[in-house]
């Protein structure tokens, strides 16, 4: 599988190609790009077909990065080795990427400025954005700098394509197309014909599949355009929630901020109920139906995931150190609990960090 990229987003980047041999088994190729000045045509602006770029990893934080100019953060909620993969292609304004991920993921996730997102998923059941569950006609939305999160099952596949705000404008305007923009914190579900969805999918598994020098970049940049304005066009905004919702969306909102402050100590079940004021059976239905997990696994996973962080960055020296942090005093209980999530045992994880 391979990925391409194509000349510089509103004149703000040119991409070259950059392989990179990382620690493991993950052998990853990425963009890396160099300041232009406004206007310049960039490195690629010469070429036909757009250039390609592949990204396989089997480290998550590593995945986390793997999306050019995407913020984004993963914490893994099945237990097992981690396997994913970026294809990635840029287009003119376009961005178009596939993205594979082996284990259910929590990911916090939020698109490049002056972007929008629209995303399919590909298996539908176990996935949520921003607690909501797309149904068979949805197709998934974002602006730029609006975070939302995603909770993806196992073996999950997300077909994507991001582009500059202005850019879509220009050609909805330029065609005489109305077209809708998702709202900063509005719906994150659309509802489309299911032949746009197919038609969508179809195209974006072309570009991102095709050959080296298969394809010519303008005209798949009008294509993919062409789309995006067509659905956006047709779409209408998908509110539909169970009278439940609000309720255990605010119960799981009041929990998670208090995970956030009481920081590395550990919660119980009985604290997080007198937090929320509901009964242990609400705490249960409110995460099951906004995150899809129980809210036992919601605090085991969150603290082993923020431990994995640290062991990968510089903030710390030590497995016990990093453990000790979020509050993990009995090493070779942690260390047990730890390689059944992640699949290797924390001292691997801090040696594939040097």
């Amino acid at each position: 599988m391979d990925i391409a990229s194509n000349q510089p987003r509103a004149g703000r980047f040119a991409w070259v190609i950059e392989n990179r041999q990382r620690s493991g088994s993950a052998n990853m190729t990425r963009f890396t790009n160099i300041g232009l000045s406004e206007g310049s045509t960039g490195l690629a602006s010469a070429a036909c077909a757009p250039l390609r770029c592949s990204v396989f990893s089997d480290d998550l934080n590593e995945q986390a990065g793997g999306i050019t100019d995407w913020q984004q953060e993963y914490d893994q909620i099945s237990a097992g080795a981690f396997h994913g993969s970026i294809e990635e292609c840029h287009i003119g304004a376009l961005q178009v990427f596939r993205e594979h991920t082996s284990k259910t993921l929590r990911q916090t996730c939020e698109v490049w400025q002056d972007a929008i997102w629209v995303g399919i998923p590909v298996v539908r059941e176990g996935f949520r954005i921003n607690g909501e569950a797309p149904e068979s006609c949805d197709l998934l939305w974002r602006r730029g700098q609006d975070a939302f999160e995603l909770m993806t099952p196992d073996n999950s596949n997300i077909l994507s394509i991001a582009v500059h705000e202005q850019s879509l404008l220009q050609q909805a305007e330029a065609q005489g197309i109305a077209i809708q923009l998702p709202q900063i914190g509005g719906n994150p579900r659309i509802q489309v014909d299911p032949r746009q969805i197919e038609e969508m999918g179809v195209l974006i598994n072309r570009v991102i599949s095709a050959s080296a020098g298969s394809i010519d970049r303008s005209i798949h940049e009008d294509l993919v355009m062409q789309t995006l304005l067509n659905v956006l066009h047709d779409a209408k905004i998908n509110d539909r929630v169970t009278p439940s919702h609000a309720h255990r969306k605010a119960v799981v909102k009041r929990v998670r901020e208090h995970v956030a402050k009481t920081g590395s100590l550990p919660v119980t079940l009985t604290e997080l109920c007198e937090i929320a004021c509901v009964s242990r059976r609400t705490l249960q239905y409110s995460f099951e139906s906004i995150l899809g997990i129980n809210p036992k696994l919601y605090l085991r996973t969150n603290r082993l995931n923020q431990v994995r962080r640290r062991l990968s960055s510089s903030e710390t020296e030590s497995v016990s150190d990093a453990a000790a942090h979020y509050g993990f005093y009995h090493l070779s209980q942690f260390a047990t609990d730890y390689k059944r999530l992640f699949g290797e045992l924390p001292s691997q994880t801090l040696a594939r960090r040097g």
